[in-house]
């Protein structure tokens, strides 16, 4: 649970701040900086494991959460590209009102932009959580003690042990889908709402 809070935490600021400047400040190179975003879609994550594991090595992140954490404070191109495109559904109006009422930049992100957009978060949100959730391969390779495993990790050393019983297994089964059922009941409303407008909008 620390690990996949701190991803959504992360991802939500990132994310919203870099897709907000993408949709509405106006700097040099912006066009092309968001191009080559969308172009690292593009790129396999098998091509990124073996440079982004010796970097994390390097920093003497191995064995801990860290590089589990850390990435998503960077932001992710899928979730940027969303909140882009939903901002920019947004009237300006409400931000050059806010402007004129003597708000800053930052004053207009946060009062204006960030309340009207909590649907494309929520999407975020609940991508991240179950991705974060059900990672298993991050786990397998950064962390070393079995106090630090996820519940993923855990749930895989108990299918490939020879012999599980069946009872705990089962047990186990239950506790790892009952947070994603929980998230989904309290956001399916925003959840649906926000696909569904991503994808009219913009």
């Amino acid at each position: 649970m620390v690990i996949v809070i701190l991803n959504v935490i992360g991802t939500v600021i990132s994310c919203s701040l870099v897709g907000y400047a993408f949709a509405r400040l106006r700097f040099r190179g912006r066009e092309f900086l968001f191009g080559v975003l969308i172009v690292t879609l593009l790129i396999p994550w098998q091509v990124l494991l073996i440079p982004q594991f010796f970097l994390f090595f390097q920093l003497g992140w191995y064995g801990s959460i860290l590089p589990l954490v850390i990435p998503s404070f960077f932001g992710n191109a899928f979730f940027i590209f969303l909140i882009r495109q939903y901002i920019r559904s947004i009237p300006r109006e409400l931000e050059l009102a806010a402007s004129m009422d003597g708000c800053n930049q930052f004053q207009v992100f946060w009062y204006i932009v960030l309340p009207l957009i909590r649907p494309v978060l929520a999407v975020c949100v609940v991508f991240v959580f179950l991705n974060s959730w059900n990672d298993l391969l991050g786990p397998l390779i950064y962390l070393l003690r079995n106090d630090d495993f996820t519940v993923a990790l855990g749930m895989a050393n108990m299918v490939t042990r020879l012999n599980p019983q069946l009872n705990i297994l089962m047990a186990a089964n239950l506790i790892m889908m009952l947070p994603p059922i929980i998230l989904y009941f309290f956001a399916q409303d925003k959840l649906v709402g926000g696909i569904s407008s991503v994808g009219l909008k913009g």
